[in-house]
C-alpha cells in the first residue's frame, strides 16, 4: 500500500476529489492511503500562526519553517519522500509519475502565499514539482492533479493494466483518437478501418494519427526534445 500525506492550510480542500471514482475505490481497495494534515496545528504560536512578512522585502507573505518542518516530521520515516508542490520545481511527466508510484510513502508539502521559507526546502524536502508553467493560488490544486497522474500507475488501480501504456506520453507523444457507437453521428462516420477488424492495420492507423496530432499540437514531441518512456 502506497502511504500519500498532504500538508496544507486547506484539508478541507481535498475532500471532493478524493471521495469519488478512481481515487475513492484504490483507498477503499486498500491500494492507498490518503492522509491530509493541518500545517496550522504544528504551529507553536498562540494564534496558529504560519506566515510572516519577507525578509528584505517585498510583496506578499512567506509560509514560516517551524509549522512546516514540524508537520514533516510528524509523519516522515525511512520511506517517507517529501515533494513540494511549486511553479519553480521540475516540470511533472509520465515518466516522474511512474517514478513516484514506486515509492512507499510520499509526503506532499503545498505551497502557499508569496513561498516558503528556503529552509524547509533544504532541511526536508526531496524535490520540487511543478504542474505546469503558471501560478496557482496554492498548491493544494497541483496535489490533487499528482496524486490522480501517480497512482495511475500502482498496480491495480486501474482496471485494465495495459490501458496506462497506451495512454498518451507512454510511447513519447499523444494517444490515437477513439470511437465508439453509433457509427454515424450528426453526419460524422467511424473511420472504416476501426470497423474491419483487422488488428495491424488498426494500429497502424492509430499510431500514424496519433502523429499527426503530436506534430500539429506538440511538435517538440516529434523532434525529441521533451522525452517520455
Amino acid at each position: 500500500m502506497m502511504r500519500i500525506d498532504i500538508l496544507s492550510l486547506f484539508p478541507g480542500y481535498f475532500q471532493g476529489p478524493f471521495d469519488v471514482s478512481i481515487v475513492k475505490r484504490a483507498q477503499k481497495n486498500g491500494l492507498i492511503q490518503i492522509r491530509q494534515l493541518d500545517i496550522r496545528d504544528f504551529s507553536e504560536s498562540r494564534h496558529r500562526k504560519v506566515d510572516d512578512r519577507p525578509f528584505g522585502g517585498g510583496p506578499g507573505m512567506v509560509m514560516c519553517p517551524q509549522p512546516a518542518v514540524s508537520a514533516i516530521r510528524s509523519v516522515k520515516d525511512n520511506a517517507a519522500h517529501v515533494v513540494y508542490l511549486s511553479p519553480q520545481g521540475a516540470k511533472l511527466n509520465a515518466a516522474k509519475c511512474k517514478e513516484l508510484a514506486q515509492k512507499e510513502h510520499l509526503i506532499l508539502l503545498c505551497g502557499h502565499y508569496e513561498g516558503i521559507d528556503e529552509r524547509i526546502l533544504a532541511l526536508e524536502v526531496d524535490e520540487e514539482i511543478s504542474i505546469g508553467d503558471y501560478v496557482l493560488t496554492n498548491g493544494c490544486v497541483a496535489a490533487i492533479v499528482l496524486v490522480d497522474a501517480v497512482i495511475r500507475f500502482i498496480p491495480g488501480v486501474i482496471g485494465h493494466p495495459d490501458a496506462v501504456e497506451q495512454d498518451s506520453f507512454q510511447q513519447g507523444g499523444f494517444d490515437g483518437p477513439h470511437f465508439t457507437r453509433p457509427e454515424v453521428f450528426e453526419g460524422m462516420e467511424v473511420p472504416q478501418v476501426l470497423r474491419q477488424g483487422h488488428h495491424a492495420e488498426i494500429e497502424k492507423w492509430r499510431r500514424a494519427e496519433a502523429k499527426k496530432k503530436t506534430e500539429r499540437v506538440r511538435p517538440e514531441l516529434v523532434k525529441g526534445e521533451v522525452r517520455e518512456p
